[in-house]
């Protein structure tokens, strides 16, 4: 199985569902806003912690615009992932859809 590329209405109900939200952009780009509930593993730490996140249970990776969590998203699928998602857009399309963004917990 692949990565799957999702909108923002489709995240929101996978949200409701309890999927893991993973920002892989920068500290810097994470200060400006994430959205709730997300946990942070920038894209040059994702082969080192991804066994944070649970194989088993659907994960959805995001960046600004979705090239780079794209390729994070391609790389959990290699490492045996069996549901990887890839918000298409980016936080921009989730802001865009008129979705919340808030601060890091």
């Amino acid at each position: 199985m692949g990565v799957t590329n999702i909108d923002a209405d489709t995240l929101e109900c996978l949200r409701d569902k309890g999927v893991q939200v993973v920002d892989v952009r920068t500290g810097p780009e994470i200060a400006r806003g994430v959205i709730p509930g997300a946990s942070h593993i920038a894209l040059n730490q994702i082969a080192a912690r991804a066994g944070e996140l649970d194989q088993m249970a659907p994960v959805v990776l995001y960046c600004q615009s979705g090239g780079r969590s794209a390729g994070a998203a391609q790389f959990l699928v290699s490492q045996g992932f069996q549901q990887v998602y890839n918000l298409q857009g980016g936080i921009i399309a989730w802001a865009a859809a008129g979705r919340p963004v808030g601060s890091l917990a």
